[in-house]
């Protein structure tokens, strides 16, 4: 009886259980994207109450489809070892408890946009939440092994987002960024779903790795990569850089690229893990990058 009882989980808190129904580390990235896009949108530092309104309005709606996945998602994450934990597929939360939360998030995000941003962010927000909770979740993730490159762009909107909270528009220098995210998002989750293949194939979800193979899916890797080093040229190309991120841009890029190759001559679950970790690493940094030479280029090239 004893041995039982020590055996048996201890379900976390119910707020925590809510709480990773956000997929705070994914959310996370988001909320960092948006506030690059709303830093790099203004010559100067922006209106610091301006932007944690932007930043957790953005926050609330990545969240709630964040959780509306989860509950769209719930048999096929209990049937992945990544995924299994999550409260919805251990069955700790019910569907009305995850459509409810969901629905409150995305409703207090959308009025935090409303009444500190504008009506752009609001309208472009909401439509980044209809493209990955609906279309991209519903709809496109178990029709096609494309899911992850058409879906990708709603993933990629979060620099657009910021750069609308601030100009209340969006312009090339935003486009510019949208399209960095757009290019790094197939490389960075087919890495992910190479060593993942197995569990993907037992879900039933279409994943290239799964539909095509894995050598097919790592060439993908490697061609993606080098449009994605292209694509992080641009924003020096169009003045909205200088030199001192060309550089970083080229460095971090020239890194990626030798992961992507490694993966496709000389496969190991190992280096995919690796690859995936490094893709994570490698936005951050490039984003930081593009606000450091935002702020001290000029300064250190005058």
């Amino acid at each position: 009886m004893a041995q039982t009882l020590a055996s048996t989980p201890i379900a976390p808190p119910r707020w925590a259980q809510f709480y990773a129904l956000t997929k705070p580390r994914v959310v996370r990235l988001i909320a960092f994207c948006a506030l690059i896009g709303m830093l790099l949108a203004e010559p100067g530092l922006p209106d610091p109450a301006r932007v944690a309104a932007a930043t957790f309005g953005i926050w609330l709606v990545a969240g709630a489809a964040a959780a509306f996945n989860c509950l769209v998602e719930q048999h096929i994450d209990a049937r992945m070892a990544r995924t299994a934990w999550r409260p919805t597929a251990r069955g700790e939360l019910t569907r009305v408890q995850a459509l409810l939360f969901s629905a409150a998030l995305c409703t207090a995000g959308a009025a935090v946009l409303l009444l500190w941003t504008n009506a752009l962010t609001l309208w472009l927000t909401l439509a980044t939440f209809v493209g990955y909770a609906v279309i991209y979740t519903v709809v496109l993730k178990p029709a096609t092994p494309q899911n992850i490159v058409i879906g990708g762009a709603s993933g990629a909107m979060p620099p657009v987002l910021g750069w609308a909270a601030m100009r209340g528009e969006v312009g090339p220098e935003a486009i510019a960024l949208f399209l960095i995210v757009f290019l790094w998002t197939p490389p960075h989750f087919w890495a992910l779903a190479l060593y993942r293949a197995d569990e993907y194939r037992q879900s039933g979800l279409p994943m290239l790795p799964v539909t095509h193979g894995a050598a097919y899916t790592r060439l993908q890797v490697l061609l993606y990569t080098l449009v994605l080093f292209a694509a992080t040229l641009l924003p020096f190309a169009n003045g909205m850089s200088g030199w001192l991120y060309l550089a970083a841009a080229v460095a971090l890029g020239a890194v990626f690229v030798a992961y992507a190759v490694m993966l496709w001559r000389d496969y190991s679950d190992r280096l995919a893990r690796a690859t995936f970790r490094y893709s994570i690493l490698y936005l951050m940094l490039l984003f930081s990058a593009l606000l450091i030479d935002h702020y001290l280029g000029p300064w250190l090239f005058a």
